[in-house]
């Protein structure tokens, strides 16, 4: 099986997980009446860098939801792994876990075997950043094959608040056939 890249203006895949601290989260639908929705895909535990981004991504959590976006991360880790790492980190948002194989290729995102036993126990997804509108449609997708090349969170809260300014009518881009 291989990926198919989802394109800009596409509809976001409807992809449910478990949650840490228990249910289920359709990764397309907003929640905490936000409109849109921000999912990060991080590569897991075994990743120092992911740690980092997710602990920047939290700091800037408030400024997210005042635009109308929800956030959440999601990775390939089984529930004990995603536990002991998001522990370190104490996100306020949410955190779903257990991407599988067909799930990491239907959101397009690079897949990669462990390099050891020491790494990690299962092939996990490399990052993967995706902004869903109000439509359930991809604004923003950003998908990487290396840990150190993810958009910056800064650029793309900047971002988010000029294309939700009513007054400047910013299309997706990308979409281009």
């Amino acid at each position: 099986m291989t990926a198919t890249k989802p394109k800009a203006g596409d509809k976001f895949p409807a992809m449910r997980l478990a949650k840490l601290g228990g249910g289920e989260t359709d990764l397309a639908k907003p929640s905490g009446g936000h409109d849109w929705r921000l999912v990060v895909v991080y590569r897991g535990k075994h990743c120092p860098l992911c740690t980092r981004y997710l602990t920047t991504l939290n700091e800037h959590l408030a400024d997210f939801n005042a635009l109308g976006v929800d956030v959440i991360a999601a990775s390939a880790d089984p529930e004990e792994k995603a536990a002991v790492q998001i522990g370190d980190i104490k996100p306020d948002y949410d955190v779903a876990y257990g991407l599988s194989i067909e799930q990491m290729h239907a959101l397009g995102v690079y897949i990669s075997d462990p390099r050891s036993a020491a790494e990690t126990d299962r092939p996990f997804a490399e990052p993967g950043l995706f902004v869903i509108n109000a439509e359930g449609d991809i604004q923003i997708a950003d998908i990487s094959n290396a840990p150190f090349a993810r958009p910056d969170l800064g650029s793309i809260l900047k971002g988010l608040a000029f294309i939700r300014d009513p007054k400047n009518a910013y299309p997706i881009r990308g979409t281009h056939a």
